[in-house]
């Protein structure tokens, strides 16, 4: 016991000297959740449209002052003629233009109807997209709120409400899985070139054959990077919470238990990897690259896994982002307890229990070759 204390003792004193080592630990996540949370989001805001109103009358006036009012776009100016629309988008001035027609308020309360028109730069055709659907929506509303007897007798209105993220706040996506994807390639990149290290500078042969367990040489590698990982998980959350304000609707207790099990599975990945690599530069490769991308792609974190191919829906089911991702969600929007989480927990428990059994081996291995 006395040795096992030891050589923990000796690896948290060889990270507090390695200063590179901390800046890893705790610089570069800051930085990455500042990064996520503020530039990678899915908000819609500020797209700059003109508009070419022929009518210039109160109808359409009106329609500006709510298109231009609802912070999703800022006016670029008037456009007098068809001929300035192509140029306004091929210098990159504009995303849309609204176009009013002549008479357009007479022909709304002559015929009851008008048309207005929508163009937008389709060389970003989700943008255009979105950009139609907010346009189409704020002129419907309009519609409903200033014309909706005059035009329609029986018009039917669809009332949408939007829970655990009324706002459509992108924070609330991508703070989560960017939590997920820190902590997994943070904490698998350290304890991997821990080991990886001992193997270059030949100490690993002298643990091998130390009274020292292989059991006890792993927890001794981990335990000091379970501490540290979990205070740059507090660390992570509270600029979720602060900056983005990110609300813990469920249990605090059970999200903190549920980031311990997900650090101690990502830190179990790092040892099972150290025992395949043969140095510090395999073992920083797959832990960075390898993870990096199957956990960006294929966790949910940015595109949906109903609209994957079967193939990459089944191969989802290894990456353990996936799962941590969802139990993050639940926890913090909508507020469920153990009995809504309780299959990802014990997939992500199972899935540390099977890396570690697997490091155990191949240390086992090792020490009999």
């Amino acid at each position: 016991m006395r040795s096992f204390t030891s050589f923990v003792i000796k690896e948290f004193h060889h990270i507090f000297r390695d200063r590179k080592t901390l800046i890893v630990l705790f610089g570069i996540p800051v930085v990455q959740i500042l990064i996520f949370g503020y530039v990678i989001t899915n908000n819609f805001k500020d797209i700059g449209i003109a508009v070419m109103d022929q009518s210039n009358d109160i109808h359409s006036k009106g329609i500006q002052s709510k298109v231009f009012s609802s912070g999703y776009f800022i006016y670029k100016g008037a456009i007098r003629s068809e001929k300035e629309i192509e140029s306004k988008f091929q210098r990159g001035d504009i995303r849309a233009v609204l176009v009013f027609p002549s008479k357009f308020t007479s022909d709304i309360e002559g015929s009851g109807s008008s048309e207005i028109q929508i163009i937008t730069d389709a060389s970003d055709p989700n943008l255009a997209n979105t950009v139609v659907n907010y346009l189409s929506g704020i002129v419907r509303q309009y519609q409903v709120q200033k014309l909706g007897n005059g035009l329609q007798k029986s018009m039917m209105v669809v009332e949408t409400r939007m829970l655990f993220n009324e706002s459509l706040k992108g924070a609330y996506m991508f703070v989560p899985g960017t939590m997920a994807l820190i902590l997994l390639l943070i904490c698998a990149l350290l304890t991997s070139i821990s080991v990886a290290r001992e193997k270059e500078l030949g100490t690993m042969e002298v643990l091998l054959v130390s009274p020292l367990r292989p059991a006890q040489i792993i927890l001794g590698k981990v335990m000091p990077y379970v501490g540290l990982g979990f205070i740059n998980a507090i660390v992570i959350l509270l600029m979720g919470t602060l900056v983005f304000q990110l609300p813990i609707s469920g249990s605090l207790i059970l999200l903190m238990a549920e980031l311990l099990l997900y650090i101690v599975l990502s830190l179990s990945l790092g040892i099972f990897i150290s025992t395949m690599a043969p140095n510090q530069q395999v073992a920083m490769f797959i832990s960075l690259f390898a993870l990096m991308l199957p956990a960006v792609l294929l966790s949910g974190f940015i595109y949906p896994i109903e609209n994957m191919p079967l193939v990459l829906q089944w191969l989802s089911y290894i990456i353990p982002p996936r799962w941590f991702i969802i139990i993050v969600k639940d926890i913090m929007l909508k507020g469920n307890g153990l009995e809504y989480i309780w299959d990802e927990t014990l997939i992500l428990t199972g899935m540390t229990v099977i890396f570690i059994i697997a490091s155990i081996r191949k240390f086992k291995i090792r020490l009999e070759g």
